[in-house]
């Protein structure tokens, strides 16, 4: 009888001493959540829905109707709020069009209250195949495009937000010499942000392919090929260097870059990032410093949910929101 008193006694110690714990734990998850709440302030909005084969449905979709825009896209009644008064202009990159470069990202600004507007450019209607010709045609269709959503919708500046091409030197040269920007009078400059993933600022050697069709003296038969942006767009180009003549930046315009390590197009992928010149501000991001597990490579950026936090804090400073880092995958996304 001892025996088994003192081995209740043990037991009920012991449940005690469980409960105790169970109520601490209790206690401390309840007040980190109060505390994460508290932290955060109003509710964080919805990340993107990044899903396993939304890349493949895009890349499907761009191919059988090439020139329909984005979901979120291209509403010419849309006026701007005093939350987010610029609408956001989004240029794809090269061989690629608005829909099949813009499907998870264009909705999402959309659904955060922005008016988002996505063109095609630099190729021939119908074909989904974009920004393949020369970019300076090329930034000549995005200045006469951006004319119009300013006048469509009464902002006086927009954001740009780009891809590959669509967020380097397309935009850029824009910027430079189509009217994008004032440079005596920064003020009077047409846009107000450059947000720019996987950008091709400084030409890209396409993991040594461009350095060898360059040695070769290939570029003129591959740009007759596959457009002269292929030209363009190497190291070292005639393009490239008028481009950079005069530093990289425009005063009065502010620049991100989002780049990542695993890039195979824009190599060496630091020939993404961009030098701050005279009223100019410039963050250069390396995805992988942010979130260490994402692996994205140059066409997965524009369908990664980490990278999509990156441009929307760049678009709303004022109002950014940490990134829920989240496995990103090479051809896949995340």
């Amino acid at each position: 009888m001892a025996d088994r008193n003192v081995s209740r006694g043990r037991s009920n110690r012991r449940r005690g001493r469980w409960a105790a714990v169970c109520a601490g734990l209790g206690l401390s998850i309840t007040v980190g959540l109060q505390g994460v709440a508290a932290a955060s302030g109003p509710p964080l909005p919805p990340r993107p829905q990044g899903r396993a084969l939304d890349i493949p449905a895009a890349l499907a979709g761009g191919l059988l109707h090439p020139d329909t825009p984005p979901a979120g896209a291209n509403d010419w009644s849309c006026r701007p709020t005093r939350k987010h008064p610029r609408p956001v202009v989004l240029l794809h990159g090269s061989a690629a069009n608005a829909y099949n470069n813009w499907s998870m990202l264009s909705p999402w600004l959309k659904q955060q209250g922005y008016c988002v507007f996505a063109p095609n450019y630099g190729g021939k209607p119908g074909s989904p195949f974009q920004a393949t010709g020369p970019i300076a045609e090329s930034a000549r269709q995005i200045a006469g495009y951006v004319d119009r959503v300013r006048k469509a919708t009464g902002a006086r500046q927009v954001d740009l937000v780009g891809h590959s091409q669509g967020g380097g030197p397309a935009p850029r040269w824009y910027l430079r010499f189509e009217g994008g920007t004032d440079p005596a009078h920064p003020r009077r400059n047409k846009v107000h942000s450059l947000i720019a993933l996987a950008p091709s600022n400084h030409g890209g050697n396409i993991s040594g392919i461009g350095t060898l069709t360059t040695k070769l003296g290939l570029n003129p038969t591959m740009s007759a090929l596959v457009g002269q942006a292929w030209s363009d767009q190497m190291v070292g180009s005639e393009m490239n260097r008028k481009l950079d003549r005069d530093g990289d930046t425009q005063p009065g315009v502010d620049y991100t870059v989002i780049a990542t390590r695993y890039d195979e197009f824009a190599t060496p992928y630091q020939n993404n990032f961009l030098t701050a010149g005279p009223g100019a501000t410039v963050r250069n991001i390396l995805i992988q410093e942010i979130c260490p597990q994402d692996f994205s490579d140059h066409l997965s950026l524009a369908y990664d949910t980490n990278a999509a936090q990156l441009v929307s804090n760049a678009l709303d400073p004022a109002h950014a929101q940490p990134v829920r880092c989240s496995l990103a995958l090479p051809v896949l996304g995340g």
